[in-house]
């Protein structure tokens, strides 16, 4: 077998035979292997199935495990050919599934909504205080030498406590970083998508606004949004020339949400205070990136979800989504085409 691709059965029907693209954790992958006569072929590595082996395990099967940074789209549907008819990715997002064409074919989707929410709020939060505190930094100037006395000026960030919060896409993760966020004694809380959602706003009297005046009256953007024609590169050069000097800038939602040169002529100029990222694009971003050179934006390797429990709660939920669509049953979570 190629290097990192481990077949557990070679010999069983087609019925239930399935392609998972990496190495996952383990209790997804006993869900599937103790399921009756579901056959699984694996990529087993921690690295990405390179594409000529991704296109050669999904021919014949019948499902189709993936993560998001797996790109479906006809070239992959092609090479599978009539016989797919389940793909569960295990994400809350799936712009990278070319959902026109799995339309198309009959084909079911399975993701993993509300099982990350919570540690990707946890992260956004932890991400936003890390930025606006300037904690890299500072960890980077005791390291140095840097750190010389107690200086009246010295690293001094931003506050939470008294300030104006505006998320982009007050949906499940959107709510539940407000909810985190409104101890730390945030004044008021702002939000813009597409259209109002009262009862998500209720809990924190959220106003719905456009996303210019939240831009412009916010000390802290949190975006949350799914990626969307509509939303891709929304946050873009007028976008920070509206928003304060002092504001602090966090995305946790998708890289191409962001016109990333556009985020650094802000950062750099000194438009915007700070910026905090998980996600870029591309991913991973490359080391020589400009963004990397500055000091006041944080980047994190899209680590959003990464606890130990929710991984293994999305590794079973999209276990669970593929067998249900392989026995023509109703899934804990269909993505409705």
């Amino acid at each position: 077998a190629a290097r990192g691709r481990c077949d557990l059965a070679l010999i069983c029907g087609a019925a239930m035979a399935v392609f998972v693209t990496r190495r996952i954790p383990a209790e997804g992958l006993r869900v599937l292997s103790q399921a009756g006569g579901c056959c699984v072929q694996q990529w087993d590595s921690e690295e990405p199935v390179p594409r000529a082996e991704l296109l050669e395990g999904v021919k014949g099967k019948r499902g189709l495990l993936c993560l998001l940074s797996d790109r479906i789209d006809r070239e992959v549907l092609e090479a599978a050919g009539p016989s797919l008819k389940v793909i569960s990715t295990m994400s809350v997002g799936f712009d990278h599934l070319a959902l026109d064409e799995i339309k198309k074919r009959g084909i079911r989707v399975g993701y993993t909504p509300d099982v990350l929410t919570d540690a990707t709020a946890e992260l956004s939060v932890a991400l936003l205080l890390a930025t606006c505190r300037r904690l890299p930094e500072a960890v980077e100037q005791v390291k140095n030498g840097g750190w010389t006395t107690w200086k009246p000026l010295w690293m001094c960030g931003y506050s939470l406590s008294d300030s104006t919060v505006g998320i982009i896409g007050l949906g499940r993760i959107g709510q539940a970083i407000a909810r985190r966020l409104k101890p730390f004694g945030v004044k008021k809380f702002m939000y813009a998508g597409s259209h109002p959602k009262p009862e998500n706003a209720a809990e924190f009297e959220a106003e719905f606004v456009p996303l210019t005046r939240l831009a412009e009256e916010s000390d802290f953007v949190v975006v949350t949004c799914a990626l969307t024609p509509a939303t891709k590169g929304m946050c873009n050069k007028d976008f920070f020339s509206r928003m304060k000097k002092t504001s602090v800038f966090i995305n946790t939602s998708r890289g191409a949400v962001v016109n990333q040169e556009d985020l650094y002529n802000a950062l750099a100029n000194g438009q915007i205070a700070a910026a905090g990222l998980d996600v870029t694009m591309p991913e991973p971003l490359p080391t020589d990136h400009p963004l990397l050179s500055l000091k006041n934006c944080v980047i994190l390797p899209h680590i959003g979800s990464a606890t130990y429990a929710t991984r293994s709660t999305m590794a079973v939920l999209a276990a669970n989504n593929l067998l249900a669509g392989l026995r023509g049953e109703p899934m804990p979570q269909e993505l409705q085409l």
